[in-house]
């Protein structure tokens, strides 16, 4: 197939903030998400122009026509824009040129053998930086469902946040559809541990927690700043020790599942310190999906699981390289959405043609929902 046109247009993303959509050959299109929690080390996501001069960028440049796709080595020549464009331009070129290569079937294009599914890890309670309401500390709760299908994960995570919503009485969401409670971090973390316990709730499935602390979101001049700590404490402001101290302890206590960010991006070492026997501690932040701060990761045992998110990087091709690093040490990915995100469902076909363990694409919301569709019509693909 050659690439005849490439097009792009400022589109909004769920947060009502302007992103790219790139269409490739009229009929591939694809568009990327943008974060509301940042890390230091990610790349820009658009030129320091803004998006409009990436668009006007990409609809005047004229050096794509005539190629053949399958030239591209697997979209190498798209990263020498980065710095040009920002990581959710480039991004957004490489997924809609899959696109154009695979007829909209990414997963069946990069790995026909494809077979297995990743656990949907689901944001049903939050906070943080993605509301600006009376929240949690903590940036998101999320459940981790033991059932064995995809039909039956995205099931149960979707009924939990139901009968939250119904029970509570709950009208006000995060910008991932995650659940908006003025409980202090320990009630909720008590509440859920408690309404997960009860299988009327769960559908009759075991469903762990999991936490996304976004702690470099808290960390400030050496330590971390809460605001809604506990009913006994109204502000609380925790060192270092501290920190860690109780994150461990949360973990014991409520048997987290997983545990991402707990303490701030630069941290490696105390990232050693926190309990993984039988939780998953994730670096998304710590990490950026930049291999090279992967490997350091790595070499001092700071993680047992990290996050994937292509635009940080602004690289699919970067993004696999970790994936196929962190497989050879044993690391499990999680692949993961974006708060302000779109209607495009790439991340679910990258999901299962990596073969990544988990992904995060919140449970509510239509930008949510889309991709967890089509999850379960990749299920069938798969197994029928």
């Amino acid at each position: 197939m050659r690439l005849k046109e490439v097009k792009a247009r400022v589109i909004q993303n769920s947060r009502g903030e302007e992103t790219i959509e790139v269409i490739v050959n009229k009929n591939y299109r694809a568009s990327a998400p943008s974060g509301a929690s940042i890390g230091k080390y990610e790349v820009p996501a658009f030129p320091s122009q803004g998006v409009r001069y990436a668009v006007t960028f990409l609809n005047k440049y004229p050096n794509f026509k005539g190629f053949s796709l399958e030239e591209f080595d697997d979209l190498k020549v798209f990263d020498n824009l980065l710095s040009v464009l920002g990581g959710n331009t480039v991004v957004a070129l490489q997924l809609a040129c899959l696109k154009a290569l695979s007829e909209n079937n990414i997963y069946s294009f990069l790995n026909p053998k494809a077979k297995k599914l990743p656990i949907p890890l689901g944001n049903c309670v939050g906070g943080g930086a993605h509301t600006k309401v009376l929240s949690t500390d903590i940036q998101e709760f999320l459940l981790v469902p033991e059932a064995k299908t995809m039909l039956e994960r995205v099931k149960v995570n979707a009924h939990i946040h139901a009968q939250l919503r119904k029970q509570l009485h709950i009208k006000t969401f995060t910008d991932e559809g995650a659940l908006i409670l003025k409980n202090t971090n320990e009630e909720t973390l008590v509440f859920l541990t408690g309404f997960l316990e009860n299988k009327k709730n769960t559908l009759g499935y075991t469903v762990r927690l999991g936490l996304d602390l976004a702690a470099s979101q808290l960390y400030r001049n050496k330590q971390y700043h809460y605001r809604n700590f506990s009913s006994a404490v109204k502000k609380k402001v925790l060192s270092r020790e501290e920190q860690i101290t109780l994150v461990n302890k949360w973990i014991k206590e409520y048997s987290l599942a997983y545990v991402e960010d707990p303490l701030e991006q630069e941290d490696f070492s105390g990232f050693t310190r926190i309990y993984t026997k039988k939780t998953l501690v994730c670096g998304d932040d710590l990490i950026a999906t930049n291999i090279e701060r992967f490997r350091e990761a790595v070499r001092k045992r700071a993680i047992n699981s990290v996050i994937i998110k292509p635009n940080q990087i602004g690289s699919l091709v970067k993004a696999k390289q970790l994936i196929d690093f962190a497989k050879k040490k044993g690391v499990a990915t999680v692949i993961s959405h974006r708060s302000g995100e779109t209607m495009d469902t790439s991340i679910a076909h990258l999901a299962v043609a990596w073969n990544i363990q988990y992904i995060k694409t919140g449970i509510y919301g239509k930008e949510r929902e889309v991709k967890l569709r089509e999850l379960v019509s990749l299920e069938k693909k798969i197994l029928f």
